[in-house]
């Protein structure tokens, strides 16, 4: 069985593919430096088969001594700084951990013999979507906050890595992910952390953003087929298909907490607001076979169902955000 190098494997995305990949009898090592986000508990079922290194990206040498160390087959790159408000309050550790980060990363890859690099990057670095269409894998970039750009460039470093060095880089471009384990900055464990409280529940500006959304096992799933059947050098889009507007997901929560909707708290919009987002996976589905399994009807019923049962975990994350 492969070797796995995972980075940001104590991370919400990253401990699902952990999970999945210990299920699977992958023998895997995990790089995280345990920032405010991330959380050794998503990984306790799993602390035997797993090797694990408290370790920043950035740090060049601690990075040569584990891949000296482990040899891994595959790197899987999930560890980045990931959300947009703080990158707007300080983009600094977004460009350092994303880019930089990436950068050593892949240095380092090129003296080791890597089968594939498996580069996470994201949607949002198409930049908007203002009415009808979708992003492609050769849409044209236009990141638009300083988190959509530092995974922008984080995404073009894999690129030109691989057309320059010949690093086996795949890149995977993801829609928005929502699940348990999530911490509770994103829009979904806020709205259930803040109705369980029967506080308010802000939204921006008037809720009608549009976002895709994929549930968290199903990215993995996508992330695991791409590692093992996925052309070397090629780009991947992974979406559900499913749109919703910012509101109608926070209605949907508040329906399935028994809470009113006169919770919600209609605030100033974020800077920069990107208004759409949408993916064609058409590429995906025809060279992988892949395509989501789990609804947003069911993925939500089961994420606030987690997050209900597990209160105690959610409540002692501090977001820092208000």
């Amino acid at each position: 069985m492969k070797k796995l190098l995972v980075t940001g494997g104590a991370g919400f995305i990253g401990s699902e593919f952990v999970r999945q990949g210990a299920e699977k009898s992958y023998r895997i090592a995990v790089v995280d430096k345990l920032s405010y986000a991330g959380d050794l508990k998503r990984l306790k079922e799993f602390k035997k088969e797993i090797t694990f290194y408290r370790k920043n990206i950035t740090d060049k040498d601690s990075l040569e001594h584990i891949f000296k160390t482990e040899k891994p087959d595959i790197v899987v790159h999930f560890a980045a700084e990931s959300h947009v408000d703080r990158s707007i309050a300080d983009p600094s550790p977004f460009l350092d951990t994303n880019i930089k980060g990436t950068q050593v990363l892949l240095d380092i890859s090129k003296h080791y013999g890597i089968e594939r690099f498996i580069n996470i990057s994201t949607d949002e670095i198409y930049g908007e979507l203002t009415g009808k269409g979708q992003f492609y894998e050769t849409t044209p970039l236009n990141p638009n906050s300083p988190y959509s750009v530092s995974k922008a460039a984080a995404d073009m470093l894999g690129r030109a890595y691989h057309r320059t060095y010949g690093i086996p880089v795949i890149t995977i471009r993801p829609s928005n992910n929502y699940g348990p384990w999530q911490y509770p900055e994103k829009l979904i464990p806020v709205v259930i952390l803040k109705a369980l409280s029967n506080k308010k529940v802000p939204v921006y500006g008037k809720g009608q953003n549009i976002r895709e959304w994929l549930f968290v096992s199903d990215c993995v799933d996508a992330v695991f087929g791409i590692s093992e059947k996925g052309k070397i050098g090629e780009i991947y889009n992974v979406g559900s298909g499913e749109e919703k507007r910012n509101i109608d997901v926070v209605k949907t929560v508040l329906k399935l907490l028994g809470k009113p909707e006169d919770l919600i708290e209609f605030t100033k919009d974020r800077l920069g607001h990107d208004f759409r987002y949408s993916l064609n996976s058409n590429k995906i589905c025809k060279q992988i076979g892949w395509k989501s399994k789990i609804h947003f009807h069911e993925g939500i019923e089961k994420t606030v169902k987690w997050y209900v049962d597990n209160m105690k975990w959610t409540k002692s994350k501090k977001t820092g955000l208000g």
